[in-house]
């Protein structure tokens, strides 16, 4: 990890990364904290948040060894914090001396009478280091950073890679873009980034792999709508559906599609007729700012997808590309946060509106259309048990089960199995897909 923005002092940034992990273990999301966070704050504070609740687990069980009674939610949140940077072998930015002595500045500055706690916990940390990290290991959510809950759940799900799947969920994901297909390839995006100082990697056709992140401000073109930000996972959604051949002008329905990048993949890759549907007014707002800088056009429409009465006209949709809300289980790579928030109650009510969604628009297909089902889940609730309940409602569906319809993949090197799409190949975030066609 790169020390954050070093222009501002260390226990001004420490002090906003713990009023973050005290959100986040409020049960607020970590994008939300960092919307109050100053905006020449907000990377250092991002990049300390990340590091930090990647490693909470093991934070909270040296707390707890060091001072069984919890302080103060603000005081434990900058205790946590400071904790979770300095535990072994978590690449820590800053020496060990600097961050303990910045940390009790930022408790002077927060609540002047915790400072001696937060040096006291510290210091002793630094000295008893590795006979707590020797406990740690034997309590499950310190030794894996997860909730036990999901460690189990993983467990029953993916016998032989559950704990390789929590080791990844503590990498760093991979900055990758997508090439607007009607611009260029993969690999002359991968020469323009060369000629401007960046390193990148080019994977099938249009994806490529940064081999360090950069601000988008940097990425050629990108405000005139060469490229966009995108997972090579989420970019397979796109082809799989296009890949049985639509007509020109097809009637396509994005169903739950903010913020955009779904939609806009399908209008670079064919001429189509999207409607693309969010129910949050905000949300989809960046539908229209996705488009717009990518000079396309699609119908938006703010509605509640399950309720096709209120605002489906009765023509059929030539396919549907449903990417259903889920547990985001897939994707803590990028938001370390998810796993702390979630609850296990949150898997059952998320698989019924999955259910649901798939219920309501399996009528609006037209008779041999396809519909793409996805969720960026690795948890098979909400993909494979999902599909298999699916298909014993509806007698007029069917799974296609040749490559289009790759089921699971893993955050792994090897996904869990061979990629079906040549970008996969980048180290994608963990998704489900099942492609269903309409007899």
């Amino acid at each position: 990890m790169t020390a954050p923005t070093p222009s501002l002092p260390l226990a001004r940034l420490l002090s906003h990364t713990a009023d973050a992990i005290q959100a986040v273990r409020a049960g607020h999301s970590l994008n939300d904290a960092l919307a109050r966070c100053p905006p020449d704050a907000r990377p250092g504070t991002q990049a300390l948040s990340f590091h930090v609740l990647r490693w909470l687990g093991s934070a909270q069980a040296a707390r707890a060894w060091l001072a069984p009674k919890a302080p103060a939610p603000p005081v434990d949140a900058l205790a946590l914090s400071a904790l979770a940077l300095l535990w072994p072998g978590g690449d820590a930015p800053y020496p060990a001396h600097t961050l303990v002595d910045q940390a009790v500045t930022a408790a002077r500055q927060r609540h002047n009478a915790s400072a001696p706690f937060v040096n006291a916990v510290l210091r002793r940390f630094l000295r008893e280091r590795d006979a707590i990290f020797e406990a740690a290991k034997r309590d499950p959510v310190a030794a894996h950073n997860h909730p036990a809950w999901w460690a189990k759940r993983l467990r029953v799900d993916w016998p032989d890679q559950w704990q390789a799947l929590l080791e990844a969920n503590n990498l760093r994901a991979p900055m990758t873009l997508r090439v607007n297909a009607r611009r260029g390839t993969a690999e002359t995006y991968v020469k323009r980034l060369q000629d401007d100082g960046i390193t990148a990697k080019a994977f099938g056709t249009h994806t490529v792999v940064l081999n360090l992140p950069v601000p988008v401000t940097r990425l050629p073109g990108f405000a005139e709508g060469d490229a966009s930000v995108q997972d090579a996972a989420a970019q397979a959604a796109a082809p799989l559906l296009l890949g049985g051949g639509l007509a020109p002008r097809a009637h396509v329905l994005d169903a739950c599609a903010a913020p955009g990048g779904k939609t806009a993949h399908l209008l670079e890759l064919a001429d189509l007729n999207v409607v693309a549907l969010d129910s949050d007014p905000e949300r989809l707002a960046r539908i229209d700012d996705t488009l717009t800088r990518l000079s396309l056009r699609a119908r938006t429409v703010c509605a509640d997808a399950g309720n096709p009465a209120a605002w489906w006209d009765k023509r059929p949709f030539d396919a549907i590309l449903l990417d259903a809300p889920c547990s985001a289980s897939g994707i803590v790579r990028r938001h370390p946060d998810v796993r702390w928030l979630r609850r296990p109650g949150d898997i059952t009510t998320l698989a019924e509106t999955q259910a649901r969604l798939l219920d309501a628009l399996w009528p609006t297909l037209a008779t041999g259309g396809r519909m793409l089902y996805c969720t960026c889940s690795v948890f098979k609730a909400e993909g494979q048990h999902q599909i298999d309940a699916f298909l014993q409602r509806q007698a007029d569906a069917s799974l296609i089960n040749q490559a289009p319809s790759p089921g699971h993949l893993l955050p792994l090197p090897d996904n869990g199995q061979e990629a079906p799409v040549p970008a996969l190949g980048a180290s994608p975030d963990g998704f489900y897909f099942a492609l269903l066609e309409k007899r």
